[in-house]
């Protein structure tokens, strides 16, 4: 049976990918920072997920989970978290919070991941943004450690294909996921009218997105965008 570990996974775009990933025969774990409720809505949904408690920004905590691992064919790097300030606005700590979590986590659980791949190969996906791609207005800090992980995974794809270990990445657009709950009506109609395809993408949309690119083996250090067309 492969085995899989998706950060960020019981909400949102994580938990799609881990419910794809289970239905595809995968034994998931899930890495979550703090939310228990949601960890435990998250086992109950996906038959067999194991949902662990790990803050991907620490290193000595994403050391433990891997530490327990016999072997690993996948790993989603999947957590992030959002700011949206104005950027003289922004602190700090808000940049070191988010640049942690986002570009930080990814590099931890690579770092580690690849330790249990180097014998017989692996995939690694990155889950960027648009506003990796684009620049957000407003989301500065979000926007750079998105792009951050677009540099990531070229460069550390082009360093473990030698090892038969793919490194993608994926760039969702506007996804129907609590980090953008708290649209109004009228600003999901306007951003609507942005999309070509005329609506906000699924979380299944971009499981199937990660799905493809984990199970490809002849597609390292790729960027796909899964927003409907709203940046081409």
């Amino acid at each position: 049976m492969k085995r899989a570990i998706v950060t960020g996974g019981t909400q949102g775009i994580g938990l799609a990918v881990c419910a794809l990933l289970a239905e595809q025969g995968y034994a998931v774990t899930a890495l979550y920072a703090h939310d228990d409720k949601a960890a435990q809505a998250a086992r109950e949904r996906v038959a067999g997920l194991n949902a662990v408690k790990a803050d991907v920004s620490c290193e000595e905590a994403v050391a433990a989970v891997f530490a327990d691992l016999s072997s690993l064919d996948l790993l989603v790097n999947n957590a992030g978290m959002a700011l949206y300030k104005q950027v003289q606005d922004t602190t700090a700590s808000d940049w070191r919070r988010i640049i942690d979590v986002n570009a930080g986590g990814a590099f931890f659980c690579t770092k580690h991941a690849v330790k249990k791949m180097l014998e017989r190969g692996g995939a690694i996906v990155n889950v960027s943004s648009v506003w990796g791609e684009a620049g957000g207005s407003c989301e500065s800090v979000y926007s750079a450690s998105k792009g951050a992980l677009i540099a990531f995974t070229k460069a550390v794809a082009k360093e473990l294909a030698p090892s038969d270990i793919t490194v993608n990445c994926v760039c969702p657009g506007v996804i129907e996921t609590d980090m953008n709950a708290h649209l109004s009506a009228q600003e999901r109609a306007a951003l609507c009218e942005e999309i070509p395809l005329g609506r906000f993408g699924t979380g299944e949309d971009v499981a199937r997105s990660i799905l493809f690119l984990a199970e490809n083996r002849y597609i390292t250090g790729q960027v796909l965008s899964v927003n409907g067309g709203f940046y081409m």
